[in-house]
């Protein structure tokens, strides 16, 4: 009687068991496993080729391809709304000004043009020459824009011409860019990128610099 219960309690036991897989692998489970492992890979492959190579938790940027200085760097989707010469045209721009802006930031503090009064801090500079001094900058660097953009000052504009290559303004006047290859070009436009790149981050920190502990940068 009593080895009767027993059987009969393994019995219903089993029932509950889970079903574990089979030791033997046939041709075909083995050829159906190696199918998905290669799939997988493809995948994550595929998936590792589209991550951005700069931030790569984002998805690389499609529209910078092919562009000097690309990084695959977009975290805001910029290229994905705006044309792509125009905003490279404008990071130029910025970075020319940044750079000089780098170098007057720290002259500032040593020289003082004749008539000015003398400002260590340059965060300060524009309060001493006035309004008008600053105003002069504003209405010249448009009138610039203006002329060497041949009026095409807007957006939908500025390239309306198909040979205008953004950033050049035709201004060489050490030759640096004479009977040079087109992969000579590339690498001293990549450079002038990463200073320029540079000096914008650099520009940023030297204001903070001034304005958090309230001192000339050197």
């Amino acid at each position: 009687m009593k080895v009767f219960i027993i059987t009969a309690l393994i019995g219903a036991a089993s029932a509950f068991a889970p079903n574990l897989p089979s030791t033997r692998c046939s041709p075909t489970s083995s050829s159906s496993s190696s199918n998905s492992f290669s799939s997988y890979t493809s995948y994550t492959s595929e998936l590792k080729a589209t991550m951005s190579k700069s931030v790569p938790f984002l998805l690389a940027p499609t529209k910078t391809k092919g562009w000097v200085g690309d990084v695959e760097f977009d975290p805001f989707g910029f290229t994905e709304y705006f044309d792509m010469k125009w905003l490279r045209e404008a990071e130029i721009k910025h970075s020319r000004v940044s750079m000089l802006a780098c170098l007057g930031f720290w002259q500032q503090q040593y020289v003082t043009l004749p008539g000015l009064t003398p400002v260590a801090d340059s965060n300060l500079a524009p309060a001493a020459v006035g309004a008008s001094a600053m105003l002069q900058i504003v209405v010249w660097m448009g009138v610039l824009e203006f002329w060497t953009n041949k009026g095409n000052v807007t957006m939908e504009t500025m390239f309306s011409d198909p040979k205008r290559v953004p950033g050049d303004l035709g201004f060489d006047p050490l030759g640096l860019g004479v009977g040079k290859s087109k992969e000579d070009m590339e690498r001293m436009q990549l450079r002038e990128l990463k200073n320029g790149r540079l000096a914008m981050l650099a520009i940023g920190g030297m204001i903070h610099h001034n304005w958090v502990f309230g001192e000339p940068l050197f």
